[in-house]
Formats: structure tokens, sequence, C-alpha cells
């Protein structure tokens, strides 16, 4: 394209977003939970840089992305030697803004059409993360109990209602005392990824662990877990994503069990469910996730399982002669 013709072009773009008050990339990003929001975002200034373009991301010219930039792209993650997941959701994250463009007529209907068939990569990979023991769980949530303080208090709790139902950090967060039934176990998650409302129950031995918690915070409505400043004054409003990240991370590391993030509690409520004979359809229920496929990329049992699973079918074989 002619610098002439990118500038007309250029300046028609601006003068459109201007007039019609939206912007692709904000329109994208809006729509996306705040949880994701940041990681996609980054998805996109990287791929746009890599793009040759270097302008702030919302002021980016995604009108002239065509199929060759997206197909380019997917060629330069794949030489970068990126993982399959992160190509796919760079693509993906990149349809969502030119999708944006096709709604706010920044684009037609065809070249939508044409962007839309950019293929992902196919491919595989180990599964990320971790699952704890039995043991390294009882030496986290141990760890809180002997610190015996309000923040001992409240980690503990976090971390057992993680554990006791796979909840994601985002929903821990935004999760109401009025959510929760401690007679029954019964608790209310109504900020689920993707606006999903589901129902997680909590064993009695899981609740024991909530139960202190409750206690020193009171039965005040309002979040059910609260920041606690260096006086030990638990404050009446609720904690950040972030700040649970760093707690987990920070109580999996002084508890001599490594680095353990928040999802890897989600992937170890998965992993010991299905340990213990649990149907995969049934967890995927559980956990909140809408593909089967999701969920079995959360089974992290071992190789000890395999050898179990063979063992069987030999057994059975050697029965059947």
């Amino acid at each position: 394209m002619e610098k002439h013709d990118f500038e007309k072009k250029l300046g028609q773009y601006y003068a459109l977003i201007h007039e019609t008050g939206s912007n692709p990339a904000a329109l994208y990003l809006d729509n996306l939970a705040p949880s994701g929001r940041r990681s996609m975002r980054s998805l996109l200034n990287t791929a746009m840089l890599l793009l040759g373009f270097d302008d702030v991301l919302e002021q980016q010219p995604w009108h002239l992305i065509e199929f060759r930039h997206l197909a380019d792209l997917r060629t330069i993650l794949t030489k970068a030697g990126k993982s399959t997941n992160t190509i796919n959701l760079t693509l993906s994250a990149m349809k969502g803004v030119l999708g944006a463009c096709f709604s706010l007529g920044l684009i037609s209907g065809d070249k939508w059409l044409m962007l839309r068939e950019v293929k992902p990569v196919r491919g595989a990979k180990l599964p990320s993360g971790r699952a704890l023991s039995k043991r390294e769980a009882k030496a986290i949530l141990a760890a809180c109990k002997r610190e015996k303080s309000a923040l001992g208090t409240r980690d503990g709790a976090m971390i057992g209602l993680m554990l006791a139902t796979g909840l994601r950090r985002s929903e821990v967060v935004t999760v109401q005392l009025d959510d929760y039934n401690s007679r029954n176990g019964q608790l209310n998650i109504l900020s689920g990824k993707g606006n999903k409302q589901r129902v997680a129950l909590i064993d009695v031995e899981w609740r024991r662990l909530i139960r202190p918690w409750l206690n020193l915070r009171g039965r005040e409505e309002g979040y059910l877990f609260n920041p606690i400043d260096r006086g030990g004054v638990i404050a009446n409003r609720g904690m950040s994503a972030q700040s649970l990240y760093n707690i987990v991370r920070w109580r999996s590391e002084t508890a001599g069990v490594g680095v353990c993030r928040p999802h890897d509690l989600r992937r170890t409520y998965v992993t010991w469910l299905l340990q213990a004979g649990v149907d995969l359809n049934t967890v995927r229920q559980m956990v909140g996730h809408s593909s089967i496929e999701t969920t079995a990329r959360y089974d992290l049992r071992d190789d000890e399982a395999m050898r179990r699973a063979v063992k069987c079918l030999g057994l059975a074989y050697k029965k059947s002669g």
C-alpha cells in the first residue's frame, strides 16, 4: 500500500472511531472477564509489535489487518517456539478485536469471513502446572494454623476453600458471606467465568478450616474474605485477585512445598476427584467447565495411575482366558 493511501485510510479510521465513540480493542477487552483482560491485552500488544504496529493498543489501525498478517503472525510465533496454546490464544484475541471491527462497521463482511479462515495450529503439550499431594496440602494448611494470627486464619480458610471446591481466584475474591451456608456447606458461585453460576458443596472436614475465619471476621454482610492491615484490623472490602495469587505462592513456598499458584489448587481439586474415581463429566460440572476436554487438561495424575490402569487391563485379559 502506498504511503498516501495508508495515511488516507488511517485518517478515515480515526474519523470513524471519533464519530462512533467506539474502539474495537476496547470493545473486545471490555467484554472479557476482568481476570482475563490483562493477559489478553499483553498478547495483543505483543502481536501488533511483531507485525510492525507500535502504537498504543486503542490507536492501532485494526481495520488494516489482512489475512496475510494473521498468517505471518502464526508463523512468527511458531518459529519463536511459543506453545500451541499461546499461539492459538493470540490468534483468538486478534480475531476477537477484528470481529469487533466488523460489528462497528470498520471492515466488510467479506473481509471478516476471510480473516476467520486463518486456522489455529495443531499440536499437544504436556500438562502445565502441578497438583499437590495430600501431604503437601496439609503442610501449607498446617503452616497457616501454626501462625496463630488473623492472616494465618484467613489464608488457611481461603486455601482450604480452594482445595475443597476448585474455585478460580476471581471467584474466591468476589464471593460474598451470604453466598455461603456454613450449616450445610453450600456455596453459591454467582460470578463464575462467562457469568455462569453454579453451586459448590463443601464437606464438613473442609468447613472446619473456614469456621475460625468466620468467627474472627464476624457475620457482617460483604465479601467473605477481606484484607487485613498491619495492626490486624479486618477491612470492610474485598481483596484483589493479585493479592490472592501472592498469598498462595508465598504460603506454599514458606511451607516448603515449592511454588504453588491459585490455579494449581484448582488442578489439585480436579486431580483428587479423578483419583477418587469420580467420573470426568461430574468433575466438569463441579468446576464449571463448558467442555469436558478442558477438564481433562486439568488431570495431573502421575504415571502410577496409568500403571494401575494397564495392570487392570492385564488382569481382565488373564481372567477372560
